[in-house]
């Protein structure tokens, strides 16, 4: 048991680094193939879908990070349900990008629906409501109980423990489940956003689907690196809010007869994405430094 949690143990930020290097790094090589095997078109597409995956999942971890803090779930826990919610988010973004696509392919305006409703979220998300999120987790975790027999409390880093129920040992889950229910919950509605953006630069299911899932796939690395310095992306939210405007833009422009091409989407994504990273940096260090001159 004492192997184990050392095994899982919520790795320090050079290890989380480190993995989210690598992840990056097999994105490169699998666009790289993309581009030498297939189309060079492709390949650009794929390097688009993945950056606009990369940079809406930050604002996906915030939303983790305030469930795992809300619930009070101990490191190694967070560890768990990460792996086993990531894993659900691979099965479940196939099925989401399958009938998306299949929406698309059989109703072309809803690429003009999509680009609307990601202009609308991302006015949202620069609104920046977190109380009504917290009180949308609040309803979902009562949904969660009503329909699952749950525990009143947690038993370590168990999704399911057995309970004396009279006279017979019944299973019963555990608070920490319905956390990953609420982690897969909180990655379908995520879902709504990224995928119908990823749309905006390929509607290939292959495309799609590899971008999102290698972003996703390295979700669990980044959110220890965001644990670590998440008082120090203050701006990153706002841009990933600009992401989505950008892209529910693009979108629409179509019906004005403007096309933007995949080149161009890379090239504003990665500068929103990289000065949004370095202004909350530069934040950071001005805010702080006030505090140790007054202390």
């Amino acid at each position: 048991m004492k192997r184990w949690k050392r095994k899982n143990a919520a790795p320090s930020l050079f290890g989380a680094l480190k993995w989210v290097l690598l992840w990056i790094g097999i994105a490169l090589l699998c666009g790289a193939a993309i581009t030498c095997f297939w189309d060079s078109a492709r390949g650009m597409e794929f390097y688009a879908g993945y950056l606009i995956e990369l940079s809406l999942s930050m604002d996906n971890l915030f939303v983790f990070l305030s469930i795992f803090t809300a619930f009070g779930i101990p490191e190694h826990a967070r560890h768990r349900v990460l792996h086993w919610g990531i894993l659900g988010a691979v099965v479940l973004r196939l099925a989401f990008i399958l009938a998306g696509v299949a929406v698309v392919e059989r109703f072309s305006w809803a690429l003009y629906f999509f680009g609307a409703l990601l202009i609308v979220n991302g006015l949202r998300m620069l609104g920046g409501k977190e109380t009504e999120g917290a009180a949308a987790d609040g309803v979902l975790m009562r949904l969660i109980r009503r329909a699952v027999p749950m525990t009143d409390r947690f038993a370590g880093d168990r999704f399911f423990v057995r309970e004396r129920r009279g006279k017979r040992m019944a299973r019963r889950a555990t608070p920490l489940l319905g956390v990953l229910l609420l982690i897969e919950c909180s990655d379908i509605i995520f879902a709504i956003d990224s995928v119908p953006a990823v749309f905006s630069v390929s509607t290939h299911p292959l495309i799609v689907y590899s971008s999102n899932i290698l972003a996703v796939l390295g979700l669990r690395q980044l959110y220890f690196v965001l644990e670590y310095m998440a008082g120090q992306f203050r701006y990153v939210r706002c841009g990933a809010a600009l992401i989505l405007l950008f892209t529910g833009g693009k979108m629409l422009a179509v019906l004005f007869g403007v096309h933007l091409s995949t080149a161009l989407s890379i090239a504003v994504i990665a500068v929103v994405l990289l000065m949004s990273v370095l202004l909350s940096l530069l934040s950071a260090r001005f805010f702080r430094q006030p505090g140790r001159q007054g202390g």
